[in-house]
């Protein structure tokens, strides 16, 4: 029951050698889901040991450069290394136009089918995407083009019947059935047993908020509250604070404010400007306002656990 982030960039919308452009992955219950493209998103892939043929879908946050140059030369990776699953690109208007551009200039054509489902960035709660076990729903944001966030949420699982209940009494597959339906049952002598003291869910959902390039703002906090982990842009210093008003651009204290206010888990920080060398200050600054702050970097790895714990790796 994997619910994992792999940070393939960082950077804003000029690299370095250190960041990449702004890319994720996001692996739910082993399905793969690509947030953002980047230019150099396939060689991160790559590098980072994820196989671009487990794509399920890419969702694309808005059209600038820095979040989408890499999705085309992905999608022709795709086709050279013999995808042929369809794969779902969930973007803003108008991403379809652009990209059949590009398909036409360059006579690309895809051995596999593209879905391009294209969602409007002003409204907030669509679902955009869904499987039997989560859900991807959109946190409109407030940026210089039109810019979409996303939530992604697993569904409550359903219910499990305790093991030690199902042998002491002898359970057979009818009682089984109804109580995992969330009815309640009868023994064989006729005593009731109940819902509540014979089930349990196996655990609670997890969450995973991405909020890319943005100014701060209090519908963004309705959006994601109480997420295991948001994802908020932390291009700049506070004391560069004037520079992020005129960029559509957050600070790192602004994001921590936001995560307090949504009562967030955990703040993962990105989407740096190369102006700074070094980012421990960012770090310092967003942990005066909110503690549970992780810095974000290419290669860092984020598993939120079954217990809601989470797990840190840098590879």
């Amino acid at each position: 029951m994997t619910f994992q982030v792999t940070i393939l960039g960082c950077s804003s919308a000029r690299p370095t050698l250190a960041r990449h452009h702004t890319a994720h992955v996001l692996n739910v219950h082993e399905q793969f889901f690509l947030i953002d493209c980047g230019e150099g998103t396939q060689y991160q892939l790559l590098r980072y040991g994820i196989n671009p043929l487990k794509i399920n879908a890419v969702f694309i946050s808005h059209l600038h450069g820095d979040h989408v140059y890499g999705i085309f030369g992905l999608l022709s990776t795709m086709a050279m290394m013999g995808r042929q699953r369809g794969l779902t690109i969930v973007a803003p208007r108008p991403f379809g136009e652009m990209l059949g551009s590009h398909f036409g200039f360059f006579a690309v054509e895809l051995p596999y089918p593209l879905e391009i489902k294209e969602v409007d960035a002003r409204e907030a709660g669509v679902e955009v995407w869904g499987s039997r076990v989560f859900t991807v729903t959109t946190i409109p944001l407030r940026h210089r083009v039109p810019c979409c966030g996303y939530l992604f949420r697993e569904r409550e699982p359903g219910l499990n019947v305790h093991r030690h209940l199902v042998e002491g009494y002898g359970l057979d597959p009818e009682q089984i059935a109804a109580l995992k339906q969330g009815r309640d049952t009868c023994l064989a002598n006729g005593v009731p047993l109940t819902v509540a003291e014979a089930t349990y869910r196996p655990y609670e959902p997890r969450s995973y908020a991405y909020c890319s390039d943005t100014t701060p703002s209090g519908k963004v906090a309705d959006s994601v509250r109480g997420a295991d982990l948001l994802y908020h842009e932390s291009t700049y210093l506070h004391q560069d604070k004037a520079l992020a008003e005129k960029t559509g651009h957050s600070t790192a204290l602004q994001a921590a404010r936001i995560a307090r206010k949504a009562d967030v888990r955990h703040l993962v920080l990105g989407h740096y400007s190369a102006r700074y060398k070094t980012l421990d200050p960012l770090l310092e600054e967003a942990r005066t306002e909110f503690s549970d702050t992780i810095l974000g970097h290419d290669g860092l790895v984020l598993t939120v656990e079954k217990d809601h714990a989470l797990k840190i790796v840098q590879i």
